[in-house]
């Protein structure tokens, strides 16, 4: 399988680049179950983000990161927007998003009452693995606007394609998309 290095401030990773069913290709991206490199963005990336109130992040390759850069910031809670509706959800809020690179079709994110509650007046940073299309973004921006959150900053590990060149966003590291 063809590999991508990337160099995440001094972490080297190798990326399996996948084709996705569209037929583009991408440099994999996963931090499941990976604490070196899951640490180490996190620190990097918390930097950045210091002026936050609160964090959110969609499930599930963001949990793990916002964890980290939330525990780096010293802040107990964070927000997790999630794409099914849970049962302590029922009074929460939700959104419909299009479709991201990877998941090629429409969903949903729930966000708690709680979590609600947690953003509202607050500067927001969202926190996310990977920005490519901006659908994704896109959604968590709207959950926190209609929560009454203040969108402060959007940080992610990786841009991927053209989302490298948005001047709204901070990450650590570009890729690019392959079309063979």
């Amino acid at each position: 399988m063809k590999t991508y290095p990337v160099d995440l401030n001094g972490f080297t990773a190798e990326l399996p680049i996948m084709k996705l069913p569209s037929g583009i290709g991408i440099a994999f991206f996963n931090l499941h179950g990976d604490s070196a490199l899951t640490e180490h963005c996190a620190k990097a990336l918390a930097k950045y983000v210091t002026d936050c109130d609160v964090l959110i992040t969609a499930e599930s390759k963001g949990l793990q990161l916002c964890h980290c850069i939330a525990r780096e910031l010293g802040q107990r809670y964070y927000a997790v927007a999630r794409k099914m509706q849970k049962l302590y959800m029922q009074d929460g809020i939700e959104i419909t998003i299009q479709s991201s690179i990877t998941t090629g079709k429409e969903q949903k994110l729930y966000l708690s009452k709680h979590d609600t509650d947690l953003i509202k007046g607050k500067k927001v940073g969202i926190i996310d693995d990977v920005v490519s299309t901006g659908a994704s973004l896109m959604g968590l921006e709207d959950l926190v606007k209609k929560a009454g959150g203040i969108i402060h900053k959007k940080a992610f590990v990786l841009a991927e394609g053209d989302a490298a060149d948005r001047k709204d966003v901070i990450y650590l590291a570009k890729i690019p998309l392959f079309t063979d």
